[in-house]
């Protein structure tokens, strides 16, 4: 299988002197295309620090890291800028929208960035917005929609210039259970394409079966890959005896 992301030793600081925190400890992870993966585990172990690296808005401080076939960090800042708005779509746990922008443009915001025709890309976003069913807020601002609502024009921008690795965080832990499981199905389909791969921080059980692989994660390491639909239900508790200071990879069926 082709690999979407590889870390290999990736280790990530913060701050200096007494104030310098590890976030990252030498981690290594693969995930490959037509994959839906999940990454879990506590509060503070490292998983938004993981896909901020992956998706270029943090530098890790040592090891290597590939993405799409591609070295990061031997591309020039401009190249980096380039590749991101081409290839990945990110879906923030804080949304990040536009206020003066409506729902639909948006969603739009990738097309017009990447210099489509304005009436085109308003179009398309407003039919991904119709499938999420917010087509009856098409011209909303979000300061007049729900949290959920926002949440939703989030993830259709992330998926609107159909990127080939979306990242997203938390992206249903502002919605119903109902609405929910019809996020996870539309990311699903557009993850099992073999030029495609989605990474999912969640700790939300309730989508764990759409996951392809689950990824735990204790003290900024892996602690444990888990493979196959339908997983990641009472693992976690038998992974702790392992310790902070002895990474572990398991894969289980």
């Amino acid at each position: 299988m082709e690999r979407a992301v590889v870390c290999e030793g990736v280790t990530k600081w913060f701050g200096e002197g007494e104030a310098k925190v590890q976030a990252l400890r030498g981690l290594d992870i693969e995930i490959g295309m037509g994959e839906l993966a999940m990454l879990v585990g506590p509060s503070g172990c490292g998983k938004t620090t993981l896909i901020s690296i992956i998706a270029g808005l943090l530098d890790a401080t040592e090891g290597n890291l590939e993405v799409l076939g591609t070295r990061p960090e031997v591309l020039s800042q401009r190249d980096q800028i380039l590749f991101r708005r081409k290839n990945l779509g990110f879906v923030f746990q804080q949304f990040n929208l536009l206020p003066t922008l409506t729902a639909a443009e948006n969603v739009a915001v990738p097309l017009f960035v990447a210099g489509h025709n304005r009436r085109h890309a308003v179009e398309q976003a407003s039919e991904l917005l119709d499938e999420l069913g917010l087509g009856d807020r098409l011209s909303y601002l979000p300061s007049n929609l729900s949290g959920g609502q926002q949440q939703r024009v989030a993830i259709a921008r992330a998926l609107n210039h159909n990127p080939r690795l979306i990242v997203c965080d938390e992206p249903t832990s502002a919605l119903d259970a109902k609405t929910g499981h019809m996020v996870m199905e539309m990311f699903s389909e557009v993850a099992v394409r073999p030029d495609r791969a989605v990474i999912v921080v969640t700790h939300d059980s309730r989508i764990f079966e759409f996951a392809d692989s689950i990824t735990h994660m204790e003290d900024g390491r892996a602690v444990a890959v888990e493979q196959g639909k339908g997983i990641g239900h009472g693992l976690v508790s038998s992974l702790t005896s392992q310790g902070p200071d002895r990474p572990l990879m398991e894969r289980t069926s």
